[in-house]
């Protein structure tokens, strides 16, 4: 099974700009070992399980709870069976239709 998910988590209480506490979050899901891109607008991670997508939300939060008193979070998950390296295999698809579409 392939899990993807993409999630945006950032205290909403320390100004403008919340880098820092972003890139502690970033540390904790490459720490976890797991395939994951970041992008501008949140992070995609790749993980075998639903329980494994789950734990790294919840490190995430453990990371900005002792320093935030309000955390946003958005989700979102593509499930798929019997699938595996769909974090680069999708990206892989798009630029070989590309490619095709131009020639």
């Amino acid at each position: 099974m392939s899990v993807l998910m993409e999630f945006a988590m950032f205290p909403t209480d320390k100004g403008d700009s919340v880098s820092a506490y972003v890139s502690k979050v970033i540390e904790s899901i490459d720490a976890s070992n797991h395939s994951y891109q970041l992008t501008a607008m949140g992070t995609v991670v790749e993980v075998d399980t639903m329980e494994e997508a789950l734990a790294i939300l919840q490190r995430a939060y453990d990371v900005l709870d002792p320093v935030s008193e309000r955390v946003y979070s958005s989700v979102k998950f593509d499930i798929r069976k019997n699938k595996k390296n769909r974090l680069k295999g999708k990206i892989d698809s798009i630029h070989r239709h590309f490619k095709n579409a131009k020639t």
